[in-house]
């Protein structure tokens, strides 16, 4: 194959902006050395020329003097309701190709009310959603109790505790009240789910028919060539039910490396389809692009009915840790190749291989 020029473009926790007010976990989502240098790593090992550019505005001077023939693009950015689409409108007035979905479907996925629109739109299931703007929103009369309360804005489980589970007004009230004063966004609540959580990963671009509509006949063919669907991962939350009843912040960022990663996750089959099936519709109605992961509640209540929680289109590389990775190395693909499986499926897309 031939051999290219990447940018890996990221944005290092090291390099992040200090503010006084911030959320201790402002920015969990973003990367480390150690994940950079893998990926830098993963990109050379394939013959590629490779080098790591910080994803701000330096950009602008950085690139030009680089030349990449694409970006490797896992920037979150800093500030904005729709940061993780600041460097890919950047790259785009540079008319420079990158990895990944494009600037619409960044912003709208990253936006978790708004996705959650698209999918209802769509009569994917995702549970029954109100939007707080203010502590005082009345609840609506076809919200019910438990609910699960969240930032509207956030990844990486923040602002996700056990007290995002609320049981009456007043416990709803108080932690509407947290996210709006912490995280400065409106509040996502949405009817909680009990049941056990799964996460989806794909790699690959739709091949054939892709508009952004879902087939009104449900026999109709699910459209899935082109994808890698990686095997369904769940967390086993067993030893942290004590304080952790959901995947919180915590047991992503400060115990991933303890936790027990079932993978796959003990599903029958027919499930198994039914979630890549949903994954492929999410991937499809949202506009995604080489690589993304959905993630899943299973209803206990319902049969393990699944129900869509949000779409990921930029989610974790960090080797060992994150999702995405530990699904590859479970059938057998390694951080590298599954790194490059990526990098082409974005060459395919631009027709550079």
């Amino acid at each position: 194959m031939k051999k290219f020029r990447v940018a890996l473009l990221a944005n290092l926790k090291k390099n992040a902006p200090k503010f006084e007010g911030m959320s201790e976990d402002k920015w969990d989502d973003l990367d480390s050395e150690h994940t950079v240098e893998a990926l830098v790593d993963a990109i050379r090992s394939h013959g590629h020329v490779c080098e790591f550019q910080e994803g701000d505005l330096t950009l602008l001077d950085t690139l030009g003097k680089f030349k990449p023939d694409i970006c490797f693009n896992i920037c979150e950015s800093h500030f904005g309701d729709a940061r993780e689409a600041q460097i890919p409108a950047l790259l785009e007035m540079l008319r420079i190709p990158y990895t990944g979905s494009k600037v619409m479907t960044l912003a709208l996925a990253l936006d978790k009310p708004m996705t959650k629109r698209i999918l209802t739109y769509h009569d994917l299931p995702t549970p029954p959603f109100q939007v707080f703007e203010r502590e005082d929103d009345p609840l609506s009369e076809d919200m019910e109790f438990p609910m699960f309360v969240k930032p509207s804005r956030e990844g990486t489980g923040m602002g996700v505790s056990a007290k995002s589970i609320v049981n009456n007004k007043a416990e709803l009230k108080e932690q509407v009240v947290y996210v709006l004063q912490t995280y400065r966004q409106p509040a996502l609540v949405e009817r909680y789910i009990e049941g056990r959580e799964v996460t989806v990963g794909l790699v690959g671009n739709l091949i054939g028919p892709v508009a952004r509509r879902m087939p009104v006949d449900d026999g109709a063919p699910h459209i899935q060539a082109g994808l890698l669907f990686l095997p369904p991962l769940e967390v086993d939350l067993q030893p942290y039910v004590e304080t952790d009843v959901v995947y919180s912040g915590r047991l992503k960022v400060e115990l991933a490396k303890d936790l027990n990663y079932l993978i796959p996750a003990p599903i029958d089959p027919e499930l198994e389809e039914d979630l890549n099936w949903y994954t492929a519709a999410v991937f499809r109605v949202t506009g995604g692009l080489d690589v993304s992961r959905v993630d899943f509640r299973l209803d206990k209540n319902d049969n393990l009915k699944p129900y869509i929680l949000e779409i990921n289109p930029l989610p974790g590389l960090s080797p060992g840790v994150s999702d995405l990775v530990m699904e590859a190395e479970a059938i057998g693909i390694s951080h590298a190749e599954l790194v490059n499986l990526i990098l082409e499926a974005a060459l395919k897309r631009y027709g550079m291989i």
